[in-house]
């Protein structure tokens, strides 16, 4: 989520003190996630109830008490005392809680995957999913129809990723599809793409090149990337053979088109200067 102000400081102690409770190995993180979804589409749906969870006119205590009362009963202490935290902070608006939840969600997800040694897989998982969803206008308007029931598309979900992706990639779309909240498919899978990645304080470049690329080419691409950079670079590959004889890489706003020994030798010459 884009946060401004008063928001930008409250989603960051959120996100310390979901770190905090994710560290514990007696927190079930993929539990979690899932109290923590069912919050995000509590206010989603109560306009008037996340109103006054954000109101600067009420106290934090208050506020707090008010989630102890409404959640207490029905998810775990981890969850509750979490949300609790978080209205006792200032927000810049309502819908500010609204996404800061739903990221943490998501994030407590792949807090999961990451514990079971699957968060490159989920990573990965999410790219190839976003790429299917661009080469076909049939998947993507039935996974965006509105008229479509929310059973309907998990339905669908299920039938493409069970059994063949991560179960987190197949939770975390599953939401994205379901619950949209606004955002376009494509904009929802990005952000999770970018979530996954700073778990391990990642960036992520998207290579796309004519021909795979071989594990030798992969390696002196990304230790490349990364010294330019200043972080560990996560790499999505995509094939398109209209690339001829070259490659691109995107790597957040910026785009560096040519061969793959042009960039890596431009690549070596900025390191050395």
């Amino acid at each position: 989520m884009t946060a401004h102000g008063a928001s930008r400081q409250a989603l960051a102690a959120a996100r310390e003190r979901l770190d905090a409770l994710t560290d514990s190995t007696s927190v079930d993180a993929a539990q979690l996630a899932d109290e923590l979804a069912a919050i995000t589409a509590l206010l989603h749906r109560e306009a008037g109830l996340r109103r006054v969870l954000t109101d600067p006119a009420q106290t934090g205590e208050a506020k707090a008490e008010l989630v102890q009362r409404l959640l207490g009963a029905q998810v775990s202490g981890p969850a509750v005392d979490l949300v609790a935290g978080m209205v006792r902070s200032r927000w810049s608006q309502p819908r500010d809680l609204v996404d800061a939840l739903e990221e943490l969600a998501n994030s407590a997800d792949l807090t999961a995957a990451q514990r079971a040694g699957a968060l490159d897989d989920v990573e990965d998982e999410l790219f190839r999913f976003g790429r299917i969803v661009a080469s076909s206008t049939e998947l993507r308007a039935a996974l965006t129809d509105r008229a479509a029931s929310a059973s309907a598309k998990v339905e669908l979900l299920h039938r493409l990723l069970g059994g063949r992706a991560n179960a987190t990639t197949e939770r975390l779309v599953t939401r994205l599809v379901t619950a949209p909240r606004g955002r376009s498919l494509e904009a929802g899978l990005e952000s999770l793409s970018k979530l996954a990645a700073e778990r391990r304080d990642r960036m992520v470049a998207v290579v796309t090149s004519a021909v795979p690329l071989s594990d030798t080419q992969k390696q002196r691409l990304g230790a490349a990337l990364a010294k330019l950079y200043g972080r560990q670079m996560h790499l999505n590959l995509d094939v398109d053979p209209e690339v001829i004889g070259g490659i691109r890489v995107q790597v957040g706003d910026e785009v560096i088109n040519g061969s793959l020994a042009d960039r890596l030798d431009d690549a070596a010459r900025r390191m050395a200067s």
